[in-house]
């Protein structure tokens, strides 16, 4: 897979690939201090739209607020345009999305006091994260010896890139292993999420998944909450412990990179089918169809890359 574009939009211009460029010095790149979002477009019958770049955009900027940076040099509906702007550039429909917020100058004193902010945006043709092969036959995971960040150690509600080093060396552990993913547990013990998705249970037809305080608030977990819900469901977040994964009917994750995939193996224990359960093969199915423009009741999750004036930002 090539993460490659024509151009990348930074600080207001579009930049040729290999051009976008930041120097050595840069304090974000030594200690984490940058801020990301994973955004997908995918093709609908009205043209290419992004999947929920609105929420994308505020969880962006709520992150920034969270690692205690005062001032970005841009503003929502700046970011916003930009996002749309880099996907024309490129000429993509079905693309990944990725803003970073960082910091080009200080930050070498172990703070983010009176440094100055720069912002990239770039996009890459990219399917799914766990093959398409997962979309039927799931993948096998295991519960990693690395627990999950405890909140007050690293503020989990932020897509800092330096949280995601516990999710490096839980994922590596895992491959190493022979497995797809890891599931990660809290600092009680108690399962937190997966690497880069969260977590969802089945039994007896009720869905469950773990409550927000131990999670990354996912806008694809969000979506798939309504859309359980709008299914019939019953959604229930609520503590899991690790030996009720073994036992539930079905498990499956949810990410803007992964969409949604069944896990047919935890620690080496099947889990039902040992496949693609039917709670997991309807939300698959439902998801598709929000993502993809076939369903008028999701519109408002829609942003079009070619925009009506009915789908502007001021709707």
């Amino acid at each position: 897979m090539a993460f490659e574009c024509d151009y990348i939009w930074m600080n207001g211009e579009f930049v040729p690939f290999a051009e976008a460029k930041v120097h050595f010095l840069t304090s974000s790149l030594h200690y984490g201090t940058s801020l990301f979002e994973g955004i997908r477009s995918y093709s609908t019958p009205e043209g290419p739209a992004v999947f929920r770049l609105k929420d994308h955009i505020n969880r962006l900027i709520k992150s920034a607020h969270i690692l205690g940076i005062q001032d970005l040099p841009y503003s929502f509906e700046e970011m916003y345009e930009a996002a749309l702007e880099i996907t024309r550039k490129n000429n993509m429909e079905e693309c990944y999305i990725r803003p970073l917020i960082y910091i080009s100058v200080g930050g070498w004193n172990l703070s983010v006091e009176g440094v100055t902010i720069n912002m990239g945006i770039a996009c890459w043709k990219w399917n799914n994260y766990l093959g398409e092969a997962a979309l039927i036959n799931g993948v096998r995971a295991n519960v990693s010896s690395f627990a999950r960040h405890h909140a007050n150690i690293m503020m989990t509600k932020g897509k800092v890139a330096g949280n995601y080093v516990n999710s490096v060396l839980a994922k590596t552990e895992s491959m190493r292993l022979g497995f797809d993913e890891a599931i990660m547990l809290d600092s009680q013990g108690n399962v937190s999420e997966c690497t880069g998705e969260n977590l969802f249970t089945v039994r007896n037809g009720v869905i469950y998944t773990p409550p927000r305080n131990s999670v990354l608030e996912g806008i694809t977990r969000e979506s798939i909450i309504c859309l359980a819900k709008d299914l019939g469901y019953e959604v229930v977040e609520e503590t899991i412990t690790r030996d009720q994964l073994y036992i539930s009917d079905e498990v499956f994750v949810s990410g803007t990179a992964a969409e949604v995939i069944a896990l047919s193996q935890i620690d080496f224990r099947q889990i039902g089918t040992g496949k693609t359960g039917p709670v997991c093969a309807s939300l698959q199915a439902a998801y598709s169809d929000a993502i993809h423009g076939r369903n008028s009741k999701y519109e408002h999750w829609l942003d079009y890359i070619y925009q009506k004036e009915e789908n502007s930002l001021a709707s």
